[in-house]
């Protein structure tokens, strides 16, 4: 929504229709354009057809934003190889897939900003989810291999690194464990992210005012990975 409040017409999806027509309905209603469809990041077959249906109704594509995840928490020692092979699949793979089928159009008309989003995970780790890290990690390494490849040819590849941002999927690890009181007191703006405040950064890495930023990495996250000590 950041991004069609910022101008752009916008297709978001995944794999519940109901959800993707939820959301198309509110960017139209914002007065930008969108498509209803669902896509799954896991089907390469899908992303190529969300390609094909974006360029039949609005030429081109700028904007690439990988944000499909998943994440299950286990004792290291304990995770199966199909666990890992899954979250592996969504989380890395899926940005492949995306980053393939997309960055060629992109690569073919010279132009193109693809935001990937990786996670404090990459820096620090956080108890018992691993696989995650890994895929994660991955990504961000995936992110300056990309920025290097297609650097000169136009687009540019850069990642958001999001702090502990409150959503209904994980409010009640955050409000009613230790887990979410730890999180809290590493923060040190002692509070949790808003959606609305990772949007400055998703329109910088979208836009033409980072035209010469490619391979980084922009960290949201209420002072988080800067925190030792806080009090």
């Amino acid at each position: 929504m950041g991004l069609a409040h910022a101008g752009a017409d916008v297709i978001a999806t995944g794999r519940r229709l109901e959800q993707v027509k939820a959301i198309a309905a509110e960017i139209e209603a914002a007065g930008c354009r969108s498509l209803s469809m669902t896509v799954d990041v896991s089907d390469r077959a899908s992303l190529e057809r969300l390609l094909s249906a974006a360029l039949d109704s609005f030429g081109n594509v700028d904007i690439l934003v990988n944000c499909a995840g998943r994440i299950k928490r286990a004792p290291t020692i304990d995770s199966s190889e199909s666990d890992w092979e899954e979250i592996l699949d969504i989380n890395l793979m899926g940005v492949l897939r995306a980053c393939q089928i997309f960055g060629r159009h992109m690569l073919q008309k010279g132009y193109g900003r693809v935001l990937n989003i990786t996670s404090l995970n990459v820096f620090v780790a956080l108890h018992e989810v691993a696989a995650y890290a890994a895929s994660k990690a991955a990504v961000q390494s995936l992110t300056r291999s990309l920025a290097v490849e297609w650097a000169g040819r136009g687009v540019c590849v850069n990642a958001i690194a999001p702090g502990v941002f409150a959503t209904a999927l994980n409010s009640e690890l955050l409000q009613g464990t230790d887990r979410g009181q730890e999180l809290l007191m590493r923060t040190p703006m002692k509070r949790f992210g808003t959606a609305e405040e990772v949007v400055g950064a998703a329109i910088l890495i979208a836009s033409d005012a980072a035209s010469f930023m490619t391979g980084s990495v922009l960290i949201v996250d209420g002072g988080f990975l800067a925190s030792g000590v806080n009090q």
